[in-house]
């Protein structure tokens, strides 16, 4: 306790965080348009594609808490609580995705290397050696998969040669790009050779396993600037990518699906281009195909994060085919997101609605007058049936109101958890759940003195059977608590995880407090003698007689009559 305590002060956050319904913000109505000849586009699969893209786009403004989901056939509501950006927020929300195709000119594990070198010059702190990397979301690119090997390049040559570039639109070449040929003047001027060495700086102090970097890092840059990004590799893997200039936009994709390719048995992802999309395709393939790995890679950029590197084995033009180690799952995901890079659809803004604080806080109120009520009856009820022992249910459930209460608060900055009004219910729900183990316990220590035994005798033989009911009852409250967090979405989690919280916290008091100040009580000669308004009492328990008096009421008579 008063470790928790001191560190709630210490970060100077001492209140929990609480949720749009209690605090207020921004509710933003969305309506899904489809591009003309492309009426069908708005169905299921796009919207919970668009579902999902948003939600990554408000979770990259820091924001924590936010709901987005969908609301009929062609609507999705966003709401996002106080403490946001509104103007920012409705510009991220409200755009479509952006998707880009931009050519790897490095790649290298996702966290920053453990110390490095500060050189003015760029050179070696810019320069991290290029790590192995398969994408699970695909490998190659016209071909079957093949694992990468990756090799060791040069990235202040990579990065100045983009830099130089005067135009990200592709020739018709498909070779490298060939170096400005050798002038009188210097092709790199200082403020290009500033931009390099900064972009370098950027690539070898990114951490793409901090949430906050991942988010920012390919933000804010134009389609014909290079830049940094990060992309998982595998499921909780992931890397750092420094990329060229966008080749291909997310428009010229004509059309993307996820598909099971029965002749070879695996799933693939294939590809589709307009006209002019073929074009841009079959330049930037014919020029990465001659490349080594990693640089013979295109990453598939959504929103400024690596969805998928493939590396490019051949030429390729209207159409293309992405394969590697897919599942339907992953296949399919790919191709909505390609799909809806293609822009089949558009959002407008319906309606902007701000949810006053004023109307939050009447909730809250209401959820802690209901709280109060719910846990002055139950004081009346303790106090009332087993007196002197209430003070140590009072105390107990003191206790675990302020752990409650500390780690909520700390909580909030640590992972973004905020109260919400269904989360106050939860920990009303507490309420009787911890009630439930004084009970438990309280009612196994009197059946002990009904059998006559003295109090503390009583209990500690009546504590391993109390624990184990205490234990059975507490786990069916934390399965019950967990099975609804996963299986619910929004606010409701905020009451699964609140009661889920509150029952290990249950756990907690009744071992590390109930059962310790039980103990201590048991020696005072208030409780050990039974006094009246103890709880305890013997007689008013209907205890049998001690089992020893009972014996030597029955002993037989003494031989000698002077004895006797």
């Amino acid at each position: 306790m008063v470790a928790l305590t001191g560190g709630m002060f210490w970060s100077g956050h001492t209140t929990p965080r609480l949720g749009i319904d209690l605090a207020g913000g921004t509710s933003i109505t969305l309506k899904a348009k489809a591009e003309p000849g492309q009426e069908s586009a708005v169905n299921e699969t796009n919207m919970n594609t668009a579902v999902g893209i948003i939600e990554r786009r408000v979770n990259g403004l820091g924001v924590s808490e936010a709901e987005v989901q969908t609301q009929g056939r062609e609507n999705i509501i966003v709401n996002i609580p106080r403490g946001t950006n509104e103007k920012q927020a409705r510009e991220q929300v409200g755009t479509t995705a952006q998707l880009y195709f931009r050519p790897v000119l490095t790649v290298a594990d996702g966290a920053p290397p453990a110390a490095p070198s500060a050189t003015p010059s760029g050179s070696a702190s810019g320069t991290p050696s290029a790590k192995p990397s398969s994408s699970a979301s695909g490998a190659s690119v016209g071909e079957k998969s093949a694992t990468p090997t990756a090799t060791a390049t040069t990235q202040g040559r990579a990065v100045s040669e983009a830099l130089k570039a005067p135009s990200p639109t592709p020739t018709a070449s498909s070779s490298s790009s060939a170096k400005p040929k050798a002038t009188g003047t210097p092709q790199a001027t200082p403020t290009a050779d500033a931009a390099t060495a900064a972009l370098q700086q950027k690539f070898a102090t990114l951490n793409c396993l901090d949430p906050k970097q991942r988010a920012a890092a390919g933000q804010g840059v134009k389609p014909t600037e290079p830049t940094v990004a990060c992309g998982e590799d595998n499921p909780g893997v992931w890397a750092k990518y420094l990329l060229g200039p966008a080749e291909v936009e997310g428009k010229d994709v004509d059309d993307a699906k996820g598909q099971f390719d029965q002749q070879r048995g695996m799933w693939i992802v294939t590809m589709d281009f307009t006209d002019e999309g073929s074009k841009k395709f079959q330049s930037i393939t014919g020029k990465l195909s001659q490349q080594a790995d990693p640089q013979n890679r295109f990453a598939i950029v959504l929103d400024g994060q690596v969805v998928s590197a493939p590396s490019v084995r051949q030429t390729l033009s209207a159409s293309a085919e992405i394969s590697g180690n897919f599942n339907q799952e992953s296949a399919q995901d790919l191709g909505n997101i390609l799909s809806y890079g293609a822009l089949p659809l558009t959002f407008e803004t319906q309606s902007v609605d701000t949810v006053t604080a004023a109307l939050g806080g009447d909730q809250l109120e209401a959820g802690l007058i209901a709280g109060a009520i719910g846990l002055a009856l139950v004081i009346i009820y303790l106090v009332a049936y087993y007196r002197g022992l209430s003070l140590i249910a009072i105390l107990s459930l003191g206790v675990s109101a302020l752990l409650t209460y500390v780690i909520m608060s700390l909580l909030g900055p640590a992972i973004g958890f905020a109260l919400n009004l269904p989360a106050v219910c939860g920990a009303i729900v507490a309420i009787g759940i911890t009630a439930d183990s004084f009970i438990v316990y309280f009612e196994r220590i009197r059946d002990e003195l009904r059998e006559g035994r003295s109090l503390r005798p009583a209990v500690e033989r009546a504590w391993p059977r109390a624990r184990r009911t205490i234990l059975v009852s507490d786990f069916v409250s934390f399965l019950a608590a967990a099975v609804l967090f996963v299986v619910t979405v929004g606010k409701v989690q905020g009451f699964a995880f609140t009661l889920g919280l509150t029952t290990l916290l249950d756990v907690v008091v009744v071992f590390l407090f109930t059962k310790p100040i039980m103990t201590m009580l048991a020696k005072t000669k208030f409780f050990g003698n039974g006094h009246p308004w103890s709880g305890l009492d013997p007689k008013r328990l209907g205890a049998k007689p001690p089992l020893r008096r009972a014996r030597r009421a029955t002993a037989p008579a003494a031989a000698d009559p002077k004895e006797a």
